[in-house]
């Protein structure tokens, strides 16, 4: 009876959710699955994975019930509207939100799910598609040792790390440090790259030479090559990552701390976002830094951004209220320092692809010379 295998229901088979679906299966669980796109699902059962027709139908006989999804506002849905997993799932059920989502919205889950008798609690995960294929991401679970037990065999199918921090919410709030921590690396890998660009260096020598030492990162590491080539597939999509952020900032506006690093990238992602790298990965901010020929290669396009700046004073593309500022989700004061969003104070030729002077495309942070 011990060695009885729980059956599992999967919902959100995408970029990391088919992956760690698949190792699931692999390890010999029965495997339900559901995505609002049946075609990313295709090949999970064509493997042996059962197919359902709704996130509820998939739940309901399922002894652990992993999510993957979007946004926020699914998890939200897909939790608690009226047919919602709390609803839909059998009385005792394991449910695990491996989306990387809201702190609070993490504990109204969990809180939730114990007034109905089943347990819930947030396990975002990190490692990127690589880390989702290759099953070593790490699991970051608002949970205490004991709490996972019952599923840590599961977890160990697609991560080689679980971190437990110990209550609900607790695991979003950890995995939004590590996405604060990511966006000053891809800020300071795509700096980097200007820099050693501009000087006619070697990039990929000047690469190596970096993660030899202090300025080594996981961005320089393992997007930088990728950027280096035109690589712009997803791994983890830029849409994706300005939700994280912006999720991070709204923490730290609820604690009344600055995140100016994060403040930064978030105003970087949002403008690619607005000429059209929403669903690019996230090293495409390498090309903010490119010539107008580099985007548009890539599908990019400036004009949209510029069409949209010139009704948007924030110049993030998008329509704020009265009350709100820059698109970060945060209320600054904008003083006479915060004209630029990147946080530098630039010489005459140098024009902040969030300021007011962006020239028609022509690039993003760099000068615009010879």
């Amino acid at each position: 009876m011990a060695d009885k295998k729980q059956r599992v229901a999967f919902i959100g088979t995408g970029i990391m959710g088919a992956p760690i679906a698949g190792h699931i299966l692999d390890a010999g669980y029965p495997l339900v699955v559901y995505n609002r796109t049946k075609e990313k699902a295709d090949a999970l059962v064509e493997r042996g994975a059962v197919w359902a027709s709704s996130a509820s139908e998939a739940a309901r006989d399922a002894d652990v019930i992993f999510t993957m999804v979007g946004f926020p506002e699914d998890v939200e849905e897909i939790y608690l509207a009226g047919d919602g997993l709390l609803s839909s799932s059998k009385p005792g059920a394991i449910l695990i939100d491996l989306t990387t989502s809201s702190p609070a919205l993490a504990r109204d889950i969990a809180g939730a799910a114990q007034v109905d008798g089943r347990m819930a609690f947030d396990c975002p995960v990190t490692g990127g598609e690589a880390g989702a294929v290759a099953g070593t991401l790490t699991a970051i679970a608002g949970a205490t040792e004991r709490d996972i037990e019952p599923v840590r065999a599961l977890l160990e199918t697609f991560s080689s790390r679980i971190c437990c921090f110990g209550g609900a919410g607790k695991g979003q709030a950890a995995k939004l440090s590590n996405q604060v921590a990511l966006a000053a690396s891809m800020v300071g890998m795509a700096d980097a790259l200007s820099l050693a660009q501009q000087e006619g260096l070697d990039l990929e020598q000047t690469r190596e030479m970096i993660l030899a030492g202090t300025g080594a990162s996981g961005a320089m590491d393992s997007l930088a090559p990728k950027a280096l080539v035109g690589d712009w597939k997803p791994g983890f999509m830029v849409q994706h990552f300005i939700k994280d952020l912006g999720l991070a900032l709204q923490e730290a506006e609820e604690r009344e701390i600055a995140l100016p690093g994060t403040d930064t990238a978030f105003a970087l992602y949002d403008m690619l976002d607005a000429i059209g790298g929403g669903r690019l990965g996230t090293q495409a901010i390498t090309l903010l830094y490119q010539e107008e020929s580099e985007a548009v290669a890539a599908g990019l396009d400036w004009s949209l951004y510029t069409s949209q700046h010139e009704h948007d004073e924030c110049g993030c593309g998008h329509d704020h209220g009265d009350d709100e500022g820059c698109g970060c989700g945060h209320h600054h004061d904008h003083g006479e320092g915060h004209e630029c969003s990147c946080g530098h104070d630039h010489g005459d030729d140098h024009e902040c692809c969030h300021g007011e002077g962006h020239d028609h495309g022509e690039g993003c942070c760099h000068h615009h010379g010879e």
